[in-house]
């Protein structure tokens, strides 16, 4: 208890701003679950090799073009499904299997290892918040289904800002969501450099790059700090205090 109250006493943020798919929720491991239930509810038992890996770099452009704002979400949705099936001569319904790979996306919810104590420990600090460019209603629902609903004060997505991450006015929406702002109090928690610590970059906030793969950092993003697991995240926001 004593630690835990240092702990607190030592964090100069009092809130935490953190992006859902992987950072605290496994979005590879439930997209895959839920594409191959998707597939055998259509029919299809035994996908190709290529298929599912096809989806996903169809579906990785498409979210790019719509956080340009090129696309439309409605769009995206099932134009994900549309190509996936045209490239492989699969005469399936690409509307249904967008409804039911949605529908699976909030029963398939995995943790990443060490989200429920992190968001436990930074609850005892401050307010959290989720930031997510995903469908509003399947969001809440994973959410929910994860545990960590407790912990989390506010859902910020795109879909009911109508902008999407990096975008300013995103983060502006979001921040009136909390119980209170201010920029140098605020930092934001994320696997995405060219979403969440671009947008902090931005937006004139701190960020803490969760960079589980050890990428290299090639963009213009500036994290203010970086992590490699989540339990790393608590004392590198306190190291921060500490060093300012």
């Amino acid at each position: 208890m004593q630690t835990r109250h240092r702990l607190a006493s030592a964090m100069k943020y009092t809130l935490f701003l953190f992006d859902l798919d992987d950072t605290l929720l496994d979005f590879r491991a439930s997209e895959q679950l839920s594409f191959t239930r998707t597939m055998r509810e259509l029919g299809l038992h035994e996908p190709g090799a290529a298929l599912f890996p096809d989806y996903q770099a169809i579906n990785l452009d498409l979210w790019k073009r719509f956080e340009q704002g090129t696309v439309t979400k409605d769009f995206l949705k099932v134009e994900r499904f549309r190509q996936t099936f045209a490239a492989h001569r699969l005469e399936l319904d690409a509307e249904a299997a967008s409804r039911l790979y949605l529908e699976s996306l909030s029963e398939t919810v995995v943790l990443i290892d060490g989200a429920l104590r992190l968001c436990e420990s930074l609850a005892a600090c401050g307010e959290i918040g989720i930031i997510t460019n995903g469908v509003d209603h399947i969001q809440r629902r994973r959410i929910a289904s994860s545990g960590l609903g407790g912990y989390i004060s506010f859902i910020a997505t795109s879909e009911a800002c109508g902008h999407a991450k990096p975008d300013s006015r995103f983060f502006e929406y979001t921040t009136r969501m909390a119980r209170s702002f201010s920029h140098a109090e605020t930092v934001i928690v994320g696997d995405r450099l060219d979403a969440d610590i671009l947008g902090a970059n931005r937006y004139g906030i701190d960020s803490c790059w969760f960079n589980p793969g050890r990428l290299a950092n090639a963009s213009q993003a500036l994290p203010t700090c970086e992590v490699h697991r989540l339990d790393q995240v608590h004392a590198s926001l306190a190291g921060l205090a500490r060093a300012a």
